[in-house]
């Protein structure tokens, strides 16, 4: 039996503004097993945001239990969340949140320096070159974002993430701040990694998005309304190539 890498049991998450309670995830139970590629969606105030940063450990549930990985969540202190992020959990954002005066390769290295392995010189320096090249990348680790294109920054983002071999990818709304080419040089890259073992969990709002990934999650108030294969699941390599542009290169 595959494991869950994810496992929620009636999860809840309440806001408190004044005196009114927001149920922003209401009884939410769901499993994602190891090497599924998984679309949130929902329109804006579904809890597809909220429940996305419960799973990425940003935010604890008011309710219910979460595993990750077989580790209870909920039972963590800060500083042991805090390295479950580091170690465990991959995180890209429509943002790209890149610092602007730092070369693509120091960018993805920021999670090694913070990581209590304690990577450091050559080792440090391998890794992320490593990770730039898994996304087509090699050739631009010493460019600083300015240099870099909007795909080309979000794959920064996405070596970032990986570059600690996390057990989970995070990505929410990571094509948001694409055109449509760009956007499917990402999800080219994220299925990629999905056939190679990455278990990738993305909030979107587009549903030609959501028809690159393998499985279908739809909220509304708080809670999951559909759970389903994705039909009809397109290829964004081949859809690059009938756009006259090839998949970004996989490494050797």
């Amino acid at each position: 039996m595959t494991p869950s890498v994810i496992r929620l049991e009636a999860l809840d998450k309440v806001y408190q503004t004044g005196e009114v309670a927001v149920h922003a995830v209401r009884g939410v139970s769901l499993a994602v097993v190891q090497g599924e590629f998984v679309a949130v969606m929902g329109a804006s105030g579904s809890g597809k945001s909220t429940l996305m940063n419960v799973v990425g450990c940003l935010d604890r549930p008011t309710g219910g239990r979460y595993w990750l990985d077989g580790e209870d969540v909920g039972a963590l202190s800060k500083n042991e969340l805090a390295r479950v992020r580091n170690q465990r959990l991959g995180f890209v954002f429509q943002g790209f949140n890149l610092l602007s005066r730092t070369s693509a390769l120091e960018n993805v290295e920021l999670p090694l320096l913070y990581s209590p392995h304690g990577h450091r010189g050559r080792e440090l320096r391998r890794r992320s070159r490593e990770a730039l090249a898994r996304v087509g990348l090699a050739e631009r680790a010493g460019h600083h974002p300015s240099q870099l294109s909007g795909g080309q920054q979000q794959r920064v983002a996405i070596a970032r993430a990986l570059v600690n071999e996390p057990a989970l990818l995070l990505a929410d709304e990571p094509t948001g701040n694409l055109d449509t080419r760009t956007s499917l040089e990402i999800m080219a890259i994220f299925q990629d990694l999905n056939r190679k073992g990455m278990t990738i969990l993305m909030v979107t709002h587009e549903p030609d998005i959501a028809r690159y990934c393998r499985r279908e999650i739809v909220m509304r108030d708080g809670r999951i309304v559909t759970d389903r294969p994705v039909p009809d699941r397109l290829d964004a390599a081949t859809e690059l190539a009938k756009a006259g542009r090839p998949a970004p290169e996989e490494p050797s």
